[in-house]
């Protein structure tokens, strides 16, 4: 199994989707119990969402699953936020709190260890190498993360979280050009709720990558899956009718995000 699935072109944009892939390797497989078998946490249809969106845009994406190990957790297992509810780089639980492995089959300092060799490190050393291919071709890189959750989920948040959530780590990620941008868009479409560093800040990913003094960006994009599923439960299906009102939107963001992108360079 290749952890990590490339696809390079010729923008500034790099799109980012670390929680979309579902393959699991039958060792591991074996010992998640039945509620982590359906792999619910999965980041489902995000990648069919943002297809051909931006023309020439570049794409790393994760195939493993998160239960695997998260691709976008700190890979010395340090908490994105401490004193809340979350879960860790080989989550114990699912997003509801519940056990995901058999009983006596939770995975060992030993496991995490390979597992960081083994699929977190490839899809980090492959998402940093386009980073600073692109950063060389344009001066700069725009790390756009991609990302979904249901919209209820009591464990680790109250009430409905935004369609549009936004994370840059407190502005701290990306330059506030690019964040006043999207900003725009999000905060006016018809039909959605945004938020800015609300619930979600922007996740290892974000925050590790994003370093805009050095001409790297990083922003991170959490839709609520009630913006594209038919369902937020199982099979989350794919809804034609909502994704295509939504994909117009999105398309506007990355468009902007490039024009931005454009603006910055030629500052430089």
């Amino acid at each position: 199994m290749n952890p990590v699935d490339v696809t390079q072109g010729s923008s500034p944009i790099i799109l980012g989707f670390p929680h979309t892939g579902t393959d699991v390797p039958d060792d591991i497989l074996a010992r998640l119990n039945e509620n982590g078998r359906l792999l619910a946490d999965t980041d489902w249809h995000i990648d069919r969402l943002y297809d051909g969106l931006l023309p020439e845009v570049t794409t790393v994406r994760a195939t493993f699953h998160r239960y695997v190990i998260d691709a976008n957790r700190d890979p010395a297992g340090v908490s994105l936020y401490p004193g809340q509810n979350t879960t860790g780089l080989v989550p114990e639980t699912d997003f509801d709190g519940k056990p995901i492995w058999r009983d006596g089959e939770k995975p060992t300092a030993a496991d995490i260890e390979t597992r960081l060799k083994r699929f977190h490190s490839p899809y980090h050393v492959a998402l940093a190498r386009e980073i600073e291919r692109v950063r060389a071709e344009h001066g700069l890189a725009i790390l756009y993360d991609c990302h979904s959750i249901r919209s209820h989920i009591p464990f680790l948040f109250e009430g409905k979280l935004p369609d549009f959530n936004i994370g840059t780590n407190e502005g701290n990620s990306c330059s506030p050009e690019i964040a006043s941008a999207v900003g725009r868009i999000v905060f006016a479409a018809r039909g959605y709720d945004a938020v800015i560093n609300g619930r979600f800040k922007g996740g290892w990913t974000t925050r590790h990558y994003g370093q805009p003094q050095l001409g790297v960006h990083a922003i991170q994009m959490e839709l609520t899956q009630s913006s594209h599923l038919k369902t937020e439960a199982p099979p989350f299906a794919y809804d034609e009718v909502k994704a295509e009102k939504l994909r117009k939107h999105l398309k506007d963001v990355l468009e902007i995000i490039k024009l931005t992108a454009v603006k910055l360079g030629s500052k430089q």
